[in-house]
């Protein structure tokens, strides 16, 4: 709104945008036809309105479920990932530089999420006609309509699920952001146009395939299905940029020597294009004294001028006899030290769904408490291709946890520090599970086991690497940076490694929430008194902390200092710019004091002041002479 507001101010008449007024500065790009391509379905208006609705919710810190609380950068987030993606929307707003998500396939038996968009069975067939007002079947033989599931929209639930949880994840990407999204064959169409229409058909990267599964299944009905698909959509294609994955030692493989060059290894190129240019057809003399001319309908990739270059540069293969078709020599040394990835992911690559199960089961010492994980080695090719550095890594269909585990041990191995935000719906286990019977109630609890057990793990190896790398400096003398040969294969892990994570549960409001509709005047003036003091009873000093970081707009990782004055205690935030005070009875001499630090901003609750409003306006008009935001909660 306020984009609009300062690019296009003549839109707006009280304050409100003047939908005709808007169309005329637009001019010929509005579309006021009926007719237009893009996907419907029922109840996509609601998801408008459910993306709009703010919500009350916050996040709690839960320390004794969390590892290394004080110090890790990580967040495990547990709760319905909807509220959650809102209650980040401030905090996170453009700052997440890469999102995996492995939402439900909507197979029949994996949705299972609390939202009210799903329908009863009556209320389906009064919208879809099949019944009246009254409940009554409007065919007048009493049958039904031919539907294609028990449940009338199928399909419309699952898109109704996923298309604010992206359109509100794609606030949180970076620029430069990219999100990759597995699916199969089952809601590939549909998943693809709800993001080419969320992050627009110009951002679209890839569909990439995925070959999950390596043997057939004799069974099948028809096909035996071994791969699923990957969409990357790019936050802005302009600024988006792929990086390459690491040469191969089969990729190596292909270059030879033939003529003993002393630059080394080549490899023979297509000196042809189908591009065809008059001035770029011209006949060719091999050394042998044939003559040879580029095939009907191309040309070659050179000038003459340039060709003749190239040939006194030894730059032109002409065969071992001097006679072929010339083809243009690229060494290895000049070659970029990454190759492009294909839209072909093979299992030899990047794992598959066997393997996935297996490394779950390996960390549970041999039980598989969850169905369906993906290969960490999946989730470090994207991680690879796209982050670097502290970039924040987002998983909100989290899952056992596999893309915690990935960011984990590419860092390990890369020696970056990304850092990973997981979101998981605390789903309860079937109590006939193997999971429930081990003593994991929901989905969250194996997740967040899961990465303290693989964070120990991966920890114990970085550990080990950075103890033989110290070793090799005591006896090479190498300075830290400095590569020598004996370590040229291998890269020091991430300083201060983080193999901790902080857990943070979506609760309600620390603050009380005003209704406002009352039956008469007595519960006005009931709700009134009820809140003087706007906290809720039972809140901890902790929770209120966590909710004002979000309400700030500061990382959840935002450095936290304790401070003390006068018998008094307080926060200090982001290195001092923010300082919160929330005790119960605040005085002039410890406004002074905060004063002194300079904050850029100063939030307390109204409770502190008890009633004194002298003070409250003598500290307000203190803070507002030093320049100093003052908040009241």
């Amino acid at each position: 709104m306020n984009f609009l507001k300062s690019d296009c101010p003549e839109i707006f008449s009280e304050g409100k945008v003047d939908c005709k007024r808007l169309k005329q500065t637009l001019g010929e790009e509005v579309d006021d036809g009926n007719e237009r391509y893009g996907l419907s379905w029922a109840g996509k208006s609601n998801c408008f309105r459910v993306i709009q609705e703010q919500t009350t919710a916050t996040l709690k810190p839960a320390k004794d479920e969390s590892v290394d609380f004080g110090k890790t950068q990580n967040l495990f987030i547990e709760g319905d990932n909807l509220e959650v993606l809102k209650v980040l929307q401030r905090s996170y707003y453009g700052k997440v530089k890469m999102i995996y998500i492995d939402p439900p396939y909507n197979t029949g038996n994996d949705f299972i999420y609390n939202d009210n968009f799903r329908k009863s069975k009556q209320e389906e067939m009064m919208e879809s006609g099949e019944l009246n007002g009254n409940g009554d079947l409007t065919r007048v033989d009493g049958l039904s309509l031919n539907r294609k599931d028990s449940n009338g929209h199928f399909h419309s639930d699952w898109l109704n699920m996923m298309y604010p949880r992206l359109f509100l994840a794609r606030n949180l990407l970076q620029q430069d952001g990219v999100i990759f999204a597995s699916i199969d064959d089952n809601e590939v169409k549909n998943l693809r146009m709800i993001m080419d229409e969320i992050f627009g058909e110009e951002n679209f990267i890839a569909q990439i395939v995925w070959e999950r599964a390596f043997s057939p299944k004799n069974d099948s009905k028809y096909f035996s299905e071994n791969h699923d698909y990957i969409l990357v959509y790019a936050r802005s294609i302009e600024e988006f940029s792929l990086g390459k994955l690491g040469r191969t030692d089969e990729a190596n493989a292909r270059y030879k020597n033939y003529d003993n060059d002393p630059r080394g290894l080549w490899i023979s190129d297509n000196l042809t294009v189908k591009t065809y240019s008059a001035k770029y057809d011209y006949p060719i003399t091999t050394p042998s004294g044939r003559v040879v001319n580029p095939s009907h309908g191309s040309c070659w990739r050179v000038s003459k001028e340039k060709l003749d270059e190239l040939v006194k540069d030894n730059r032109i293969w002409f065969g071992e006899d001097n006679a072929n078709v010339p083809r243009l020599k690229r060494f290895l040394s000049e070659v970029s030290d990454g190759m492009v990835s294909t839209t072909l992911w093979k299992y030899q690559d990047v794992g598959h769904n066997q393997e996935g199960r297996q490394e779950l089961k390996e960390l549970f010492d041999g039980k598989g408490y969850f169905d369906g994980p993906k290969p960490v080695r999946l989730i470090k090719r994207m991680l690879k291709l796209s982050t670097s550095e502290q970039d924040v890594v987002l998983d909100f269909f989290a899952g056992s946890g596999t893309t915690a585990q990935a960011v984990m041990e590419q860092n390990a191995e890369d020696g970056e520090n990304r850092r990973w935000i997981c979101v998981q719906l605390p789903e309860l286990c079937a109590e006939d599970s193997e999971a429930y019977k081990a003593g994991f109630k929901t989905i969250a609890e194996i997740g967040k086991e899961r990465i303290r057990r693989a964070g120990k793990k991966i920890e114990e190896t970085v550990s080990e690497k950075r103890g033989y790398l110290n070793g090799l400096k005591d006896v090479y003398g190498y300075k830290k940076g400095e590569i020598k040969e004996v370590q040229s294969d291998m890269k020091s892990p991430a300083y201060d490694f983080d193999a901790g994570f902080k857990v943070l549960k979506l609760d309600k409001s620390n603050f009380k929430v005003w209704q406002g509709r009352f039956k008469n005047t007595e519960n006005l003036l009931n709700a009134m008194a009820d809140f003087v003091d706007n906290v809720e009873k039972g809140s901890k000093k902790e929770n209120i902390l966590f909710e004002l970081i979000l309400k700030s707009g500061l990382d959840l990782n935002v450095s936290t200092e304790e401070k003390e004055f006068g018998g008094e205690k307080y926060y200090s935030l982001d290195g001092g710019k923010l300082i919160v005070y929330l005790g119960k009875k605040i005085t002039k001499e410890l406004a002074v004091e905060i004063q002194k630090a300079k904050p850029e901003k100063f939030i307390c609750l109204d409770g502190c002041f008890q009633n004194n409003d002298q003070l409250k306006t003598n500290i307000s008009l203190q803070m507002e002479q030093e320049k100093i935001d003052f908040k009241v909660i």
